[in-house]
């Protein structure tokens, strides 16, 4: 038997080291060749690289939320396959599965020892009221994978919560806190003190977010705005085309018709939609309006891009905007879909909400903030009547945005949206 060193190999585009966001395996576990043994993420994308042999992982390297450089050792394994004179042509040949999912997302199973051979599991706890599940593998990512082994907890068993009945590490820690059933469970368990003290180490796509967000609340001084606009037309015109549209046509939201609002009227407020290199003490301002859209995924927040929305009608601004928040979603999203913004829009959607404060996302000067739309009393003409209220948060970087400039195009934008024939003229 071989030891056969397996060092991290060039995944191209010049990086150069990768963070370990997850390992898949241990020190003693058998492994096949092509089985996923780590996740590494780059500067350009996550990384899941699997295992070039078969044999016994010997030694890990690095562990999670350490840097590896390219060409460093990643892991040992101990293999009939190779030898250690055989790790230089393995570096080149080995694959690597590229994916912009960080690894929550990765439906690579860790491999699992071998069982025993005298002993038999125990069978698995159906669960009352719940028909027995078609034979089949579960859908969960590695660490639920590897969570519900080591508790003898069969997955098929377990009702998952997420899209696609995908298996969260909550409806394991429900499976397993009822004893394999979703009633029954100990009176106690609703009592009992709970002392107990997880440590969640910030790494990967978290550890990327805390930095941007660190950068640009320290260096950005912000100032925020806030405004209402009566919406109450544009919810008509909006039900309009619904109505009228065809199957190729996606179902508008307000996004769209405040995407095409804000290209409109950048042209009036250049200072707003820019970047600012504060090293280099420029402002560049864009003629493009790029617009980025705030997306909440499973794996962490990300910002796609609706690139030259200023060249769009309402139908291709709604398509693209679903286009590009969809394969950030499913991971799919490439570097180019997910950069370049000149300004970013963040809508807290049916959470709604009265107001935020937004952080702008660096280096660009400003950011909106969308809340829910909501029926109000209102008085019009000295009657109090309903209309449809939406209130938007804005801010701005303070240092190359005056109060009055931020102001005037939240006011621009309102104008605009009260009286949408505006955005089509």
């Amino acid at each position: 038997m071989g030891n056969f060193v397996f060092k991290l190999p060039d995944i191209g585009e010049g990086v150069v080291e990768g963070e370990v966001v997850q390992w898949h395996v241990s020190m003693g576990d058998q492994v096949s060749e092509d089985d996923p043994i780590v996740d590494v993420m780059t500067d350009k994308a996550t990384v899941t690289i699997p295992s070039p042999v078969s044999g016994v992982v010997s030694s890990l390297s690095g562990g999670v939320g350490d840097m590896i450089a390219v060409g460093s050792t990643l892991l040992e394994i101990d293999s009939d396959e190779s030898s250690s004179e055989e790790v230089a042509d393995a570096e080149e040949e080995a694959p690597v599965e590229e994916t912009e999912d960080p690894v929550e997302e990765t439906e690579a199973d860790p491999p699992a020892p071998a069982p025993a051979a005298e002993t038999k599991p125990e069978a698995p706890k159906p669960i009352p009221g719940t028909p027995p599940k078609s034979p089949g593998r579960a859908l969960a990512s590695p660490a639920v994978r590897k969570r519900a082994r080591e508790g003898g907890v069969d997955l098929s068993m377990v009702r998952g919560s997420g899209p696609a009945g995908r298996i969260r590490h909550a409806d394991l820690d429900a499976y397993m806190a009822a004893d394999g059933a979703v009633s029954g469970a100990p009176a106690t368990a609703y009592s009992a003190k709970r002392t107990e003290v997880t440590a969640v180490k910030v790494v990967g796509l978290r550890r990327r977010i805390s930095e941007q967000m660190s950068l640009s609340k320290s260096r950005i001084p912000h100032f925020s705005y806030f405004e209402e606009a009566d919406i109450t037309e544009l919810e008509s015109l909006r039900g309009l085309l619904n109505s009228t549209k065809d199957d190729s046509q996606p179902k508008l939201t307000y996004l769209p018709f405040i995407m095409l609002a804000l290209s409109k009227i950048m042209p009036d407020h250049p200072e707003c939609n820019a970047h600012f290199d504060d090293e280099g003490g420029v402002v560049n301002r864009h003629a493009a309006v790029n617009l980025g859209i705030a997306t909440q995924t499973e794996r962490g927040l990300y910002v796609p891009v609706v690139k030259h929305v200023e060249s769009m009608g309402i139908w291709k601004a709604a398509s693209e905007m679903q286009r590009v928040t969809t394969a950030a979603r499913d991971g799919s999203a490439s570097l180019d879909e997910l950069t370049g913004s000149t300004l970013t829009i963040t809508s807290l959607g049916r959470e709604g909400g009265l107001g935020a404060t937004p952080i702008i996302n660096h280096p660009e000067v400003a950011i909106l903030g969308v809340h829910k739309a909501r029926e109000m009393p209102v008085v019009r003409g000295g009657q109090i009547v309903v209309r449809r209220i939406m209130n938007l948060s804005s801010a701005f970087d303070h240092r190359v945005v005056d109060g009055a400039d931020g102001a005037s195009l939240i006011q621009h934008l309102r104008r605009m949206l009260e009286n949408p024939a505006l955005i089509f003229m």
